[in-house]
């Protein structure tokens, strides 16, 4: 029988020393030496493109074995991302193929790939990962369930340096078409090249985390202090800091701490996120295993099971019109629990009124921040 997925915890990993003017020659060596250049999006008929269109690598990285060659930062008029080429480490015998990706990175602040695209130009929508089913009986809904195309934690930091490489970032709007798979306008499911690899991992349970079920959850309907954890895999705000870090945002107010903390087994790892400025919000990403399988997208193959409502960021979604018709109205934030809207995004608004009562929230504050009356 197959072994199952190893488990491991390990240092964020940092970018390889070499100058952007190297990373290039190593790519083009990779190819030169008979990797295969994948690409599904418009590109797939000539790969090559990218390269010639001036998506070159500048930064290269490696985790658990899967090398990552990523350009310079990109904008557009939504997101900030860049094309990335992942490697994953090939089967025995098998060949070396470099598959390129979208890394965005999201209102959160952390890292995601794009999953597939719907549309194009103004309409243009990046898929967020596998579906879920919301709900039971007549009323249940599928949703994406957009954790699954979060990068892994440990590759946080470097692509944060990468975000910081250029002191312009250049405005793009055609590497997504180029890229990215496209369905049709109603296809929100990913394809299979990004479910295969998951389906795979989940086939072993010995690969799951809890079973697959939720290890954390609400007991009580729109009320953030019935949070409660699965015992063993909360969050150990004592002994289980692995790593601290910062950057900086616009939206939040300037510099935002991060802190990789592990849960109390050792199981599974969490990034908490603290705004220095402005309204100081706290927030947590959606937890993630210590697996070691990332798949064709550079994510985990592998989930952590919860309730959404533990990982809000500290401004979300929410748009909230009295001078509109109800079912216009969209939000992402708990009934009753919005703020004020976000100066920079007001299609944003303020979440700390629910992250705040979230009883880890306010440990958090108290155990790492050192603040008091939390």
């Amino acid at each position: 029988m197959k072994p199952p997925i190893e488990r491991r915890v390990v240092p964020s990993v940092a970018l390889d020393d070499l100058s952007p003017r190297q990373v290039p020659r190593r790519f083009r060596a990779l190819l030169d030496e008979g990797a295969e250049l994948c690409v599904v999006g418009d590109a797939k008929r000539d790969p090559e493109r990218l390269l010639r269109d001036g998506y070159v690598p500048r930064h290269t990285f490696e985790l658990f074995g899967t090398r990552f060659f990523v350009t310079h930062p990109l904008q557009n008029p939504s997101v900030r991302f860049a094309v990335a080429y992942v490697v994953p480490q090939p089967s025995r015998g098998g060949r070396v193929r470099a598959y390129a990706r979208i890394f965005y990175k999201d209102v959160a602040l952390h890292w995601r790939v794009g999953s597939h695209r719907t549309g194009a130009g103004d309409t243009l929508w990046v898929g967020k990962g596998a579906l879920q089913t919301v709900g039971t009986g007549a009323s249940a809904q599928q949703w994406t369930n957009e954790s699954t195309t979060d990068l892994p934690i440990e590759l946080e930091q470097a692509l944060e340096t990468v975000n910081r490489s250029v002191k312009r970032v250049q405005t793009d709007t055609v590497a997504l078409e180029l890229v990215l798979r496209r369905g049709s306008d109603e296809h929100i499911a990913p394809f299979r090249d990004f479910l295969a690899p998951r389906e795979r991992a989940a086939r072993d349970r010995r690969n799951l985390v809890y079973g697959g079920k939720r290890i954390a959850r609400f007991t009580r309907k729109n009320d953030p202090t019935s949070l409660r954890f699965v015992r063993g895999f909360e969050p150990d705000l004592d002994d289980g800091v692995f790593e601290t870090s910062a950057l900086s945002s616009a939206i939040y107010g300037g510099e935002v701490k991060r802190f990789r903390v592990l849960s109390t087994n050792r199981k599974i790892q969490y990034l908490f996120y603290a705004a220095m400025g402005g309204l100081r919000q706290v927030w947590i990403i959606p937890p993630q295993a210590t697996t070691t399988e990332l798949s064709s997208f550079g994510a985990r193959t592998v989930d952590v099971a919860i309730d959404e409502d533990l990982c809000i960021p500290g401004y979300e979604f929410h748009h909230f019109d009295p001078e509109v018709d109800p079912s216009e109205h969209f939000t992402q934030i708990p009934e009753g629990f919005a703020g004020a809207a976000s100066e920079g995004d007001p299609s944003r608004a303020d979440a700390s009124a629910w992250l705040d009562k979230m009883p880890i929230v306010a440990a958090f504050r108290r155990k790492v921040l050192g603040e008091r009356g939390t």
